[in-house]
């Protein structure tokens, strides 16, 4: 038996498959490899000395904003609800507009590393370290559980187990990211975004041709399904797919993902002025929505394929059709490109803003303020490994999770409000707190935890997205009333 027949008999994948993904690993690496060899300082680690072009920084935000947990958790939403997903772009486009001209100016006008260096200027130290460790506590959760979604789907695929899946994945990103940096993440990002429409295509377009009866059937069929819904007229405060609470969700929750977490606003920050960040985030408008609406679409059409072949088995877990389908129907050469898809979502991790956080916001200010940059260049480094190593073991911990996309929501919802608060507080008012911030952001995330406790476990007739609107509105007025307070006790102390 050769070589080739073994690969197929293991995984069902085919010489083809594998080339698609030696090609993607081989094209990342020597990115990482050009845009890594001649770092020197920080500047070039964390920021890329703000030289990076806005098609690239564009298309690498969009990569990170749609993640593995998009490539595998839409199509899963698509397939077992409807569109109305879709009604959360509403107000995340709006968000995006917020941030291009309330957000960024402020940064730039600092010219911050790190967003949180933002915090540190406008109140203090001690908000700078909350907003950070938010950041982290946050960050490292969400992104284990996302690393654990793409691990699932290339384990199904590859027949890999998934401790092993997780092992490659975590080596892979500390080797480039490690090496190559923010420039690495940034241009392999960009080439990550095509392969998402190269995959997402190649899946569409395969199911439009086998499913009997074309675009009127996919009509009539998830019609009657209710799964094309897109808007949800209802009132009840529960249901986050209701169109208000949607919109009003994706403002507040977008303007917390992307204003106040280091991993998408790094990209934005590698941009050389304030006026090029801009444009780049509000070209990201224009390139996520094409992806969502062809990743939801090939969850409909997932559904109407298996309505029309009730013989084929289905996987145990509705969050695993697009790696099922994959697998059990896919032709050889076409599950690469999926894999591919797949692996360049998961390789894109957060390591490289966690890294930089860590240093500028704890390591550099806090542990050791007078090392040469070549000292934390390698220290740098050596946390990208650290915080790889700890991804891995989150994400295998995550592997009973169920709803992988929404669940990520909601662990984001317990904390998002309670930076978001405290930046608007700073952005929009000229009041000083320090110490109340730290209070309020505290006491904000304790309230958000709870709130999600009592709504899953149906004690509270509240949806989880309201979280984040509720923790925003509660970290702004507590720090607002309890800055003076604190702040004059710690002018007397001192």
């Amino acid at each position: 038996m050769n070589e080739t027949t073994a690969l197929e008999r293991i995984s069902t994948l085919g010489f083809a498959d594998y080339t698609w993904v030696a090609l993607a690993v081989t094209v990342l690496l020597v990115i990482s490899y050009f845009k890594g060899r001649d770092e020197a300082d920080t500047q070039d680690y964390f920021v890329a000395r703000r030289k990076i072009p806005v098609w690239a920084a564009t298309l690498s935000f969009v990569a990170t904003e749609i993640s593995a947990m998009t490539i595998v958790g839409v199509p899963a939403t698509g397939f077992k609800e409807n569109w109305q997903y879709l009604q959360f772009f509403i107000g995340s486009a709006s968000a995006r507009i917020i941030i291009a001209y309330l957000f960024i100016p402020a940064f730039y006008k600092y010219n911050c590393t790190t967003i949180y260096e933002f915090l540190k200027h406008r109140f203090g130290a001690k908000t700078q370290y909350a907003g950070s460790f938010f950041f982290f506590a946050t960050r490292l959760f969400a992104s284990g559980l996302r690393l654990y979604a793409a691990s699932l789907a290339v384990s199904v695929i590859m027949g890999w187990p998934l401790a092993g899946t997780l092992a490659f994945f975590t080596c892979i990103s500390i080797v480039f990211i490690g090496f190559g940096g923010i420039k690495a993440v940034v241009w392999t990002g960009a080439f990550e975004a095509l392969t998402f429409f190269l995959a997402g295509f190649a899946v569409l377009g395969y199911l439009y041709f086998h499913i009997n009866g074309g675009m009127g059937a996919i009509t009539e069929i998830a019609g009657k399904a209710g799964k094309l819904s897109l808007f949800n007229l209802g009132w009840g405060m529960k249901d986050p797919n209701v169109l208000w609470i949607a919109i009003l969700n994706g403002v507040f929750g977008s303007m917390a993902a992307f204003g106040t977490d280091q991993e998408l606003m790094q990209r934005l920050l590698t941009l050389k002025t304030r006026e090029a960040s801009q444009r780049t985030i509000i070209a990201t408008i224009f390139a996520t929505i094409p992806l969502l609406v062809l990743y939801l679409a090939i969850g409909t059409l997932l559904f109407v394929f298996y309505a029309q072949n009730p013989s084929l088995p289905g996987p145990d877990n509705a969050d695993k059709i697009l790696s099922h389908f994959t697998v059990q129907v896919l032709p050889v050469g076409m599950k690469g490109i999926i894999l591919m898809a797949i692996i360049m979502a998961s390789i894109d991790s957060p390591l490289s803003s966690l890294s930089s956080s860590f240093i500028t916001d704890i390591y550099r200010p806090l542990l050791n303020r007078d090392a040469t940059e070549k000292h934390y260049l390698l220290v740098s480094r050596l946390s990208v490994a650290a915080f790889g190593i700890a991804l891995a073991f989150i994400a295998y911990s995550c592997r009973s999770a169920q709803g992988m996309l929404w669940l990520a929501y909601k662990v984001n919802g317990v904390t998002a409000g309670s930076l978001l608060g405290v930046f608007l507080l700073g952005l929009l008012t000229s009041r000083k707190s320090n110490v109340g911030n730290v209070i309020a952001m505290f006491f904000s995330a304790g309230v958000a935890g709870l709130m999600l406790y009592l709504s899953e476990t149906g004690r509270l007739a509240v949806g989880w997205s309201w979280m984040i609107v509720i923790g925003t509105v509660l970290t702004f007025s507590l720090g607002w009333l309890l800055g003076p307070v604190f702040d004059k006790q710690e002018s007397e102390i001192k």
